[in-house]
């Protein structure tokens, strides 16, 4: 039997985030090493577990797996979360790259200064607003069914979730005119597996602090200003 697959990443969300959210989801255990060095960092290069060099790195099934979407894609094959054709799989890949985009908008977040945080901030609430969550109001409000692709839970519901979360963490009530993803995020937010992940004591990270950017760049030799969108 293989063994639990194993996550290679800093203590904080960043790319790897999303790979946790829907192991959680597939109800599958998983094991974590922190890099908190930058030799630990060194080591996974000069063993070459990075293929190119970046982490997120994933060991599952025997395979050494960087690239996020990559991983993504593989578990949600693996976990029956990627619809039951080649149809759905590929309305699944346009909703998660959506997802992935409004997401871009935040990562880099806690690198930025306080004044282009405040910039940032705003750029996020506008662009889901007036671009991504209309465009997902209008598919659950169209097809009238409990999740995006199928009506059966899929990889797309999940990223939504998670991306929903991290909007509302700047802006609590973003959601005040979208009934349909109102209801959207209740519904997930109560499935079995998605409900253990949101509870305290989970994997799920916290939102980042100092103290991950600061391990981060010391770990990635990161010493120069990110700049906001």
């Amino acid at each position: 039997m293989a063994g639990k697959p194993k996550l290679y990443y800093f203590d904080g969300r960043g790319k790897m985030e999303s790979i946790r959210w829907l192991l959680a989801a597939a109800g599958v255990e998983f094991e974590e090493e922190f890099l908190e060095t930058r030799e630990q960092y060194e080591k996974l290069l000069q063993g070459g577990s990075l293929m190119f060099q970046q982490v997120p790195m994933v060991e599952i099934d025997g395979m050494k797996m960087v690239q996020t979407r990559a991983i993504l894609s593989y578990i949600a094959a693996k976990y029956n979360l990627y619809g039951k054709d080649l149809k759905e799989r590929a309305l699944i890949d346009m909703y998660v790259g959506g997802t992935d985009d409004l997401m871009g908008f935040i990562l880099m977040f806690p690198f930025l200064s306080a004044e282009d945080k405040e910039k940032q901030r705003a750029v996020v609430v506008q662009k889901a607003t007036s671009r991504y969550f209309p465009a997902y109001e209008k598919v659950l409000k169209d097809h009238g069914q409990d999740f995006l692709v199928g009506n059966n839970f899929s990889w797309a519901d999940v990223h939504l979730l998670e991306a929903i979360l991290m909007v509302e963490e700047k802006k609590s009530d973003v959601l005040s005119g979208f009934p349909q993803l109102q209801a959207f995020k209740a519904r997930i937010s109560s499935i079995p597996t998605i409900k253990k992940f949101l509870e305290p004591g989970s994997q799920r990270k916290p939102v980042p602090d100092d103290k991950y950017v600061e391990t981060v760049r010391r770990v990635l030799h990161m010493y120069y200003d990110i700049k906001a969108n």
